[in-house]
């Protein structure tokens, strides 16, 4: 509906039938009242000189003009002198009041009774909510026209606006009825749960029943011209609950597409609602077709999900898998997962047939820091399978497929405040090689303290000298240990080899300055050892061999040792800054922190027993053994140490003239961020006294971006012709004053275009699954490839939409991110001089355009001569659809995965997902 502006104005009108004053009078009462009846009756206030047209006919209008009119409510029983008519009331037009503006006039016409609202005209009803060029209100048929203006060049503006609660819509026109309140609307566009309803023809029943006809549903942002849309011939809508619809197909661009159900159903709620996942099809050249990632979704409530997949192959093998969430909003976050597969590999008779069985258990758990700050519950698990991660038919997370360790933890801490504070853990942890697997449990781990006491410290006032500052605390730790294997795991036989122990501790320690810059600290430390399992050994003559015995029982032994130590700081400054030059280098400052330290070990050897034992060669030989050599704890020191420590830490910063010309200061920089150097001195020890130097350093460069981190062993004993230490300096056999022995050296550096600007954020949701399953935080050993998962969050929509900003104007900067990580390790223990490792990492992205992105991963082996495991990575953004390709060119891995689907959550099951699995391998 299209309303035009008349061409007459309500200014100046003058009729000679309206010239009495008591025409005047009487029609200014009988206005009054009609105005009244339609709760319209309002104070119009003195600064402005309201127009009041009321139209007779179609060409005659009085208009009439008051400074301050007060427009009172007649009270119809004083002036009617029959107090009770018996004639039945017509149902009033209007229920309740209404409020009403519009820009340039409000017109009444009495014959039509319609009252007509133009230029930017607004009406409030109730819960309903009208904004238009021009409104009409029918008071005979009790409707409501709203509809656009048009100028004289034929462009239309102001299109209305109806909104009613919650629900809003947007079309060229509308036709209301207040009494009914059924509407008819034109070419409405509306937003419904993230999805956009757009209808030539739109039949409102009631406030949650909708009608439309040849309408169009998209996730498109693009409301004009949305790139895909669903056709609906004949719909109903009930807003933010559902659309049900019959014949619909997809149309891309316009263009019909044979992708199109009889009938179909769209949910629409903002809450979460329970829901059948749909399965995607594929095909694997070793499992045949395939249906994964189907099955049931459901919302137990605002607090707690459950998604249950299923997948099914055609040669018989299957997968299970749960997915929980759940949150309490300040108390705890976190989710549980479960994953199951059983393979059947090959067919049945042939003899490289094998069924196995795989799983995997994820947990994450964390505690708000506020929900109670004395005691705190965390947990993350990932334990399973150890070759889950490589032989899982679904799961293609690299990160995870390179991981050789899978590790968890669950602990919960207590703190019971008071003087003194005793604090307590209980832990239960897991770590399993992959490749090996072994796998190293304690279930639990007790750990209790008591914080320390000063029982010498003043009542008042700050802690002086050395008597003050002594203080002791006790400490307790218990264990109950398991090693076992992947075939042992949760079986009874895990539990024969468990080690049981408990350690308590007691250390007493002081310090105080002496000379005013030298910080002395003593220390002792008392320590006893509780054990379950100890052992036996003894020789068998009839065997002729040495036997070991497993003792159960309590047992234990108790240690002590002392040690003290004396450090200092100092403080070196060079300057270079010169009188009248303006040096770049402003000064470099040296910290040195030397430290000279002192232990004592006694020796325990009443905790060991000897055997007498014939050799090979026939001679009689004594053995010595502790019988709690296989303890938890292990055994005491047998041998007697008095040894001096030498430690030299170094910090090396530097001022340089700053590069902004507004800066009066200059930049400090880091030039060594560490430097240390140790050694220590057996005064016990009948030769090799000295141990080797320790050297070890690290610092940073381009504003953190770069770090460096290096170490090596310098070693000033020889060798003898059997690569053997001997008791004699390497410098007096005729070589250096150190022989290096070993080094390492480790380089990380990331760069991107946005260097200067904070760098290119990486995805995090990757980067958060690779850490739940124990991989690296970083996209060095490539990113999850789980494309059919993917949602896109509000920010991800966001991060669109400045995108789309961003390539409607010419851009000449490509978006680009570098990661690089250099390791080399170098060993000379005995004389064999050699890298043993050398490789390099890579990973970087590039954004070719606004919407094509390439990534890769991989690295080269330089000892080995060889690429490590790489991953390339294609993505293009089709605005409402996402496609993703990734390729694994080489190695045991090689495949590649296709994905293509629409973004938004509402219509994520409209996708394509194809995949090419690595191929079998004869072994």
């Amino acid at each position: 509906m299209t309303f035009q502006k008349p061409s007459h104005t309500f200014t100046k009108i003058h009729l000679k039938a309206l010239r009495t004053k008591s025409f005047h009078i009487l029609f200014l009462l009988s206005f009054t009242v009609f105005i009244n009846t339609l709760g319209f009756a309002q104070e119009i206030p003195k600064k402005q000189t309201p127009i009041l047209p009321v139209t007779q006919n179609d060409s005659m209008m009085v208009t009439i003009k008051v400074d301050s009119l007060l427009l009172p409510t007649v009270n119809l029983k004083e002036t009617d002198s029959i107090k009770q008519d018996s004639l039945p009331k017509n149902k009033e037009f209007l229920t309740d009041k209404v409020n009403y503006k519009a820009k340039d006039y409000v017109t009444l016409n009495q014959r039509l009774k319609q009252t007509t609202l133009y230029n930017e005209a607004e009406v409030y009803y109730q819960d309903m909510e009208i904004k238009a060029g021009i409104i009409v209100i029918d008071h005979n048929k009790n409707l409501v026209y709203a509809g656009r203006l048009k100028d004289s060049a034929g462009v239309y503006s102001q299109a209305p606006t109806f909104k009613q609660g919650a629900n809003l819509v947007e079309p060229d026109s509308i036709i209301f009825n207040t009494d009914t309140k059924k509407a008819l609307i034109f070419n409405s566009r509306t937003e419904q749960s993230g999805g956009y309803i757009i209808a030539d023809v739109t039949k409102k029943e009631n406030d949650s029943v909708y009608f439309i006809n040849r309408g169009k549903f998209t996730t498109s942002e693009d409301r004009d011209d949305p790139e895909f849309y669903f056709l609906m011939r004949k719909a109903k809508i009930v807003p933010n609950k559902k659309v049900v619809t019959g014949l619909t197909n997809m149309y891309i661009y316009n263009v019909p597409t044979p992708i199109g159900l009889p009938f179909a159903y769209f949910p629409l709620t903002k809450k979460q609602t329970s829901g059948i996942l749909f399965p995607t099809f594929g095909q694997d050249s070793r499992r045949g077709y395939n249906l994964q990632n189907g099955g049931y979704y459901f919302a137990i409530s605002d607090y707690a999900d459950l998604a249950v997949y299923g997948d099914y192959y055609t040669n018989g093998s299957y997968g299970l898998r749960t997915e929980s969430n759940y949150a309490l909003r300040y108390k705890f976050r976190g989710n549980f997962g479960v994953r199951y597969e059983s393979l059947i590999n090959s067919e049945r008779g042939f003899p490289d047939y094998s069924k196995s069985s795989i799983y995997n258990i994820r947990w994450s758990h964390s505690q708000d820091s506020k929900a109670n700050p004395s005691s705190r519950f965390s947990a993350s698990v990932n334990l399973g399978s150890s070759k889950y991660y490589q032989e899982s038919v679904n799961q293609l997370n690299a990160s995870n497929f390179l991981n050789n360790t899978l590790s968890s933890s669950v602990s919960y801490s207590k703190s019971f405040i008071g003087e003194p504070q005793v604090n307590m853990s209980v832990t239960a942890t897991h770590s399993q090689n992959t490749r090996t697997q072994q796998i190293d449990m304690t279930l639990p781990t007790f750990q209790g303290s008591v914080s320390r006491i000063y029982p010498f410290a003043p009542s008042i006032g700050t802690k002086k000298g050395l008597i003050h500052n002594i203080n002791f605390q006790y400490n307790v730790n218990a264990q109950n240990r398991i090693r076992t294997t992947d075939s042992l795991f949760f079986k009874p036989q895990m539990f024969d080899d468990a080690r049981v122990g408990v350690q308590q501790s007691i250390p007493i320690s002081t310090n105080f300055k002496v000379f005013k810059h030298f910080s002395v600290s003593a220390n002792t430390n008392f320590q006893e050892n509780w054990t379950l399992n100890t052992i036996r050994k003894y020789y068998d003559q009839n065997e002729n061999q040495i036997l070991k015995q497993d003792l159960t029982g309590f047992d234990s032994y108790r240690t002590y040792n002392f040690s003290t130590s004396v450090g200092t700081t100092i403080y070196g400054m060079f300057n270079f800054e010169k009188p009248g030059k303006d040096t770049k280098i402003k000064a470099i400052r040296h910290i040195m922190r030397p430290s000279i330290s002192y232990n004592i070990n006694p020796a325990f050897d009443e905790y060991y027993d000897a055997f007498d034992y014939i050799t090979a060669n026939g001679d009689l030989t004594r053995a010595e053994y502790s019988r709690f050599e296989e303890s938890l704890y292990g055994a005491p020191n047998k041998n007697f140490s008095s040894s001096l420590g030498l430690s030299l830490g170094n910090n090396f910063e530097a001022k340089v003239r700053d590069r902004d010309s507004t800066k009066t200061e200059p930049k400090k920089i880091i030039l060594l961020n560490n430097l240390n150097f140790s050694t220590s001195y057996n005064f016990a020890g009948d030769s090799l006294q000295w141990s080797p130097v320790r050297v070890s350093g690290g610092t940073q460069f381009f504003d953190n971006k770069m770090s460096i981190n290096f170490g090596m062993t310098l070693d000033p004993y020889a060798l003898d012709n059997n690569n053997k230490r001997v008791d004699q300096f390497n410098i007096s056999n005729g070589g250096s004053l150190f022989r290096l022995t070993s080094a390492s050296m480790n380089l990380s550096y990331s760069l991107s275009s946005d260097s200067f600007k904070g760098g290119k954020e990486p995805d995090q949701r990757a980067i958060d699954e690779s850490l739940r399953s124990g991989g690296r935080d970083d996209d060095l050993f490539g990113v999850s490839q789980n494309f059919a998962d993917q949602r896109l969050g509000d920010e991800d929509r966001e991060k669109d939409k400045e995108k789309e900003m961003n390539s409607e104007f010419f851009n000449f900067n490509i978006p680009w991110s570098l990661r690089l990580a250099w390791a080399v390790n170098y060993s000379n223990t005995i004389r064999q001089n050699e890298i043993s490792s050398n490789s390099l990492m890579f990973s970087g992205d590039v954004d070719l355009s606004p919407r094509w992105t390439v990534g890769v991963s991989s690295g080269y082996d330089f000892a080995n001569q060889g690429f490590t495991y790489t991953q390339l990575r294609f993505e293009r953004d089709l605005m409402s659809w996402r496609m993703n390709f990734s390729w694994i060119p080489f190695s045991e891995r090689s495949s590649w995965n296709f994905f293509i689907g629409i973004k938004s959550g509402l219509l994520k099951d409209i996708k394509y997902d194809k995949r090419r699995e690595p191929d079998k391998r004869l072994r």
